[in-house]
């Protein structure tokens, strides 16, 4: 009367109530033991394989001592262990960089990614969010590699399908305490696949002095300071146009005197002009004869900003249809606007008039003056919109200390924070926070941490006494400068 059921046979049920719901077991196949067997032997083997691959050296670390206490006893397998370690004492004294590359930092990555990441993964990644734990089992992503340098832990993970790079960024803070670091960083290393950098000290902790004037004249790219990873920092100024942002002491003058220090060469040989703007009288004031044009009262300013205009248009109309990049010459030199503190000149400027005038021809330059070498470099301390609107004119944009944490965002852009540029959690203390800051370029979306060289008013003073200049009187506004 009953058919054959899977898993089990109608008369096995036993049902004393009409009402009882009747539940059927699953069936239950025996698997061979052979068969266990051989997949249990082929994903030990693809282990072995796998770990030979990735760690060699660990690998061989362990291996060869064991063969040779095997073959030989375990006297000759000591003395070779005391052998090895011997010379890479020996190499890691007289050559440290190549023995850091070869085999430090590799040795150190294994490290950490046993002791450190694949340890805590699994609990990191279910408390952010980031993993799923779905009917029994765990869905996480996956630790691709990790790679250490002299600062940090570079680790390369594989998102969950569905996974976007805003679920990882909005935890930063979750992945930065969970696995012992001071921040975390997130970056695309290719579709499916982030970037994860960990710090594990601070490089820039310690105040850099002023660089050495170049020996040679160029326009840039400038070497203001030290990035992060040891490298050089160079600043971009021709070409574009920068906005640098920060609170009162955040290290603005850094970054504006490293530049002038920079283009020093490139302007005794005519090659560059630097025009300043100096309406708080406190800054630039201080070197301004090694400046072609300088102002600081507000009406100077406006004249000076619409005489940079006005070579701007005219070099426009020699180079339509003749050339589209600028190279610099004597007889077109690359004309740098510096501009201490533009809210000044724009939001904090009372007459009408003069902040028409000043926000206007800003607004052209910054659309039209890098083409025909023309750039401004602009230091502003309020970066809300109704202070500068026209910081989005700015391809590069330097984020130093702030205020706020919105503030990250508007001065480098919508998700500069949560990609790691927190630079609302600098150090308001000038010894360890003063001159590190946050730089986003027009090449790069990703956030760099850099720290410029602090000049000091003896390095000014020994800038003037070198390069100083009969400062040009200001021309006037019917005149081309």
């Amino acid at each position: 009367m009953f058919k054959k059921l899977p898993g089990d046979e109608a008369h096995h049920l036993v049902s004393t109530t009409p009402d009882t719901a009747v539940v059927f077991r699953p069936a239950v196949v025996s698997t061979p033991a052979i068969i266990t067997i051989v997949i249990f032997a082929w994903r030990l083997l693809a282990a072995l394989v796998r770990l030979l691959w990735r760690h060699p050296i660990a690998s061989a670390v362990v291996a060869g001592p064991g063969v040779i206490w095997t073959l030989y006893g375990w006297q000759w397998g000591a003395a070779l262990v005391a052998l090895v370690l011997v010379g890479l004492t020996v190499w890691a004294l007289a050559d440290r960089p190549s023995f850091l590359r070869l085999v430090g930092w590799r040795l150190l990555a294994w490290w950490r990614l046993v002791w450190v990441y694949r340890r805590h993964w699994q609990p990191v990644m279910i408390i952010s969010g980031l993993g799923r734990h779905h009917k029994g089992r765990d869905y996480l992503p996956r630790i691709i590699g990790v790679r250490c340098t002299s600062w940090a832990d570079l680790v390369t993970v594989r998102m969950l399908t569905g996974q976007a790079v805003t679920d990882w960024s909005d935890r930063i803070e979750n992945l930065a305490h969970g696995f012992g670091a001071t921040s975390c960083r997130v970056t695309v290393s290719r579709p499916g696949r982030l970037l994860l950098a960990f710090p594990r000290r601070d490089p820039l902790a310690v105040p850099l002095p002023a660089l050495p004037i170049p020996a040679t004249p160029s326009v840039g790219p400038v070497e203001i300071g030290k990035r992060e990873d040891g490298t050089p920092w160079h600043l971009k100024v021709h070409g574009t146009h920068v906005l640098v942002a920060g609170a009162t002491g955040a290290g603005k003058g850094s970054i504006i005197w490293s530049v002038i220090r920079g283009l020093l060469p490139a302007v005794r040989a005519g090659l560059v002009q630097i025009w300043a703007l100096d309406p708080k009288l406190m800054e630039l004031s201080f070197g301004r004869d090694l400046f072609d044009r300088y102002a600081a009262d507000p009406a100077a300013c406006a004249d000076l900003l619409e005489a940079a205009v006005k070579v701007m248009q005219e070099r426009a109309g020699r180079f339509a249809g003749v050339q589209r990049d600028h190279i610099p010459t004597i007889d077109d030199p690359f004309v740098l606007v510096v501009v201490d503190e533009v809210a000044f000149l724009t939001a904090y400027q009372s007459d009408k008039g003069l902040k028409l005038r000043i926000s206007a021809a800003l607004a052209t330059l910054t659309t039209q003056g890098r083409a025909v070498g023309v750039g401004v470099l602009a230091a502003l301390q309020d970066p809300r919109k109704d202070v500068l609107s026209i910081r989005n004119l700015f391809p590069d944009k330097i984020a130093l200390r702030l205020d706020e944490s919105e503030q990250v965002d508007m001065v480098l852009g919508d998700g500069a924070r949560d990609r790691g540029a927190l630079a609302d959690l600098i150090s308001p203390k000038p010894d360890l926070g003063a001159g590190i800051a946050y730089a986003r370029l027009e090449t790069s979306p990703d956030p760099t941490r850099a720290r410029a060289g602090y000049v000091c008013d003896a390095d000014i003073r020994d800038m003037v006494a070198a390069f100083a200049a009969d400062t040009l009187p200001l021309p006037q506004t019917d005149e081309v400068a």
